[in-house]
């Protein structure tokens, strides 16, 4: 006898609200805590975490490496952003030093307040750049086609000399701190200015010189360029400087040498001209009939103008006092008769072949010996 078997169908088929709450790609519902129960020993216990797909674990890695990525690149360009705004701050102060070619520099921007002539201290620089080197670089502001010096015209020169007189390459370059482009000319010449006001053996008649020929350039007049190009000077120094300025204006270019003229002959010529305006004429033109004359010779000049000429007594004066000597020349002997207001000199030579402007220095050489002896 067979037994009967019970048979039950079994429907698998979620219902649609189970359906809804499931999660794709095999993952359960996050699990939860099943012994959240007030006093269950386990109660603290953290659930396991949900089990993460090859998918989903490659996009997260992808999305952390490229945050990593992006926020690496962020850094550098701050870092970039950094470094270039100290580049630029540091290239305002001059900070910014570099070896160029003592060629690429040209000198005329400004109007230099060094003499042109020449430089007694030069060799002295040399030496100390033989020695230990330049300790101080020049400045300079790019240009198209080179550089234009803005400080630094005797460490310019002399490394050029080095380079000439030695034949070394390391006198071809020099080291140059950068200046900003297009900074106001005025800026430029207070920069030089101050930078040779700390240097002692800066004449008046060479600061004087600068700022006259800064003062055409901006057609202003002579004593305001000296008062903004010497603006950090003491009061007493720039008036020195203007009327320093205001004799070589007066004299209109005749002073070769402004750098050899002492800072009392100087005021004395100014104190000539101011009372006796005339008198400008009168020095220029005894200066432009020396074409030839050297420093000692224009200062002989000045020295003879600027002595203050003794008035004629009305009383014949009853002195007939003389003083003679004898000279022996190549040309035979000369004979000097000097008396009351004469001196005769007799020698066999054609005194008139003589070129009036080297007769005229010589007596003028002459009398400015004479008041140095008289002193």
């Amino acid at each position: 006898m067979s037994k009967k078997r019970s048979v039950f169908d079994i429907n698998f088929e979620l219902d649609a609200e189970e359906e809804v709450t499931e999660f794709p790609a095999g993952n359960s519902l996050p699990e939860t805590n099943p012994y959240n129960v007030q006093g269950h020993p386990l109660q603290e216990h953290e659930p396991t975490a949900p089990r993460r797909g090859p998918m989903a674990s490659a996009i997260a890695e992808t999305a952390a490496a490229t945050q990593e990525r992006a926020d690496a690149e962020a850094a550098i360009r701050a870092e970039n952003d950094a470094l270039a705004h100290e580049h630029v701050r540091l290239k305002k102060l001059g900070l910014i030093t570099d070896l160029i070619h003592t060629s690429q520099v040209k000198a005329s921007k400004l109007i230099r307040d060094r003499s042109a002539n020449v430089d007694p201290e030069i060799a002295e620089l040399k030496d100390s750049i033989r020695a230990v080197g330049l300790s101080n670089p020049i400045r300079v502001e790019k240009t198209d086609d080179g550089y234009e010096l803005i400080q630094g015209f005797r460490r310019l020169s002399a490394f050029q000399q080095l380079a000439e007189e030695t034949g070394d390459p390391r006198y071809t370059r020099i080291p140059a701190a950068m200046v900003p482009r297009g900074e106001p000319l005025v800026d430029l010449y207070r920069k030089m200015v101050d930078e040779n006001l700390i240097r002692k053996d800066l004449s008046f008649g060479e600061m004087a010189q600068l700022a006259l020929s800064y003062a055409n350039d901006e057609n202003i007049p002579v004593g305001d360029a000296v008062s903004t190009l010497y603006a950090s000077a003491l009061k007493q120094k720039r008036t020195y400087i203007r009327q320093f300025a205001r004799v070589l204006e007066a004299l209109e270019g005749a002073i070769r040498y402004p750098e050899a003229m002492p800072r009392a002959l100087g005021l004395d010529i100014y104190k000539l001209i101011s009372s006796q305006p005339e008198r400008a004429g009168e020095i220029a033109s005894s200066l432009l009939a020396l074409p030839d004359r050297d420093a000692d010779s224009e200062i002989a000049v000045l020295r003879i103008a600027s002595t203050p000429v003794k008035p004629v007594s009305a009383r014949v004066s009853k002195s007939v006092s003389k003083t003679s000597l004898r000279m022996s020349r190549p040309e035979g002997e000369a004979r000097v008769t000097a008396s009351d207001g004469k001196v005769e000199l007799r020698l066999a030579r054609d005194f008139s072949a003589v070129p009036r402007a080297r007769l005229q220095q010589g007596i003028e050489a002459l009398l400015a010996i004479l008041d140095e002896t008289d002193k």
